[in-house]
C-alpha cells in the first residue's frame, strides 16, 4: 500500500513538472512575440520619423538631436555614412522662382 501511495506521489511530481515546462514555454513565446511587435513598432515610427524628415526640416532637427545622444558604440556604427535625410530645397521653397516679383519699398 505504501508503494502505491509513492507511484500516486510521483505520478502527481511528474505531471507537476510537465505542467511547469509547459507554463514556462507559453511564457517564453509570450516574451517573444511582445518583443517582435516592440520591434515593428519601432521599425514603423522609424519609417514614419524618416518619411516625415524627409518633408520637413523640423523632423530633419529631431533626428540630429537623437543621433546626438546616441551612447553605445555599436548603434553610432550603423549609421556611419548615412546623412540625415532632410526636404529637398523644392519642398522648402528655396531657389524656387518667385510667382511674383518681390515688392520694392519707394
Amino acid at each position: 500500500m505504501a508503494g502505491d501511495l509513492e507511484a500516486k506521489i510521483e505520478a502527481a511530481r511528474k505531471r507537476a513538472a510537465q505542467a511547469k515546462a509547459r507554463l514556462a514555454d507559453l511564457e517564453a513565446r509570450a516574451s517573444q512575440q511582445a518583443r517582435k511587435l516592440d520591434t515593428r513598432r519601432k521599425v514603423i515610427l522609424g519609417g514614419l520619423l524618416i518619411d516625415a524628415a524627409e518633408k520637413d526640416d523640423r523632423f530633419s532637427k529631431v533626428i540630429t538631436a537623437l543621433m546626438a545622444r546616441m551612447a553605445r558604440e555599436q548603434d553610432r556604427k550603423a549609421f556611419e555614412g548615412w546623412l540625415v535625410p532632410s526636404p529637398s530645397p523644392e519642398l522648402l521653397g528655396v531657389n524656387q522662382t518667385p510667382s511674383e516679383p518681390p515688392q520694392t519699398a519707394e
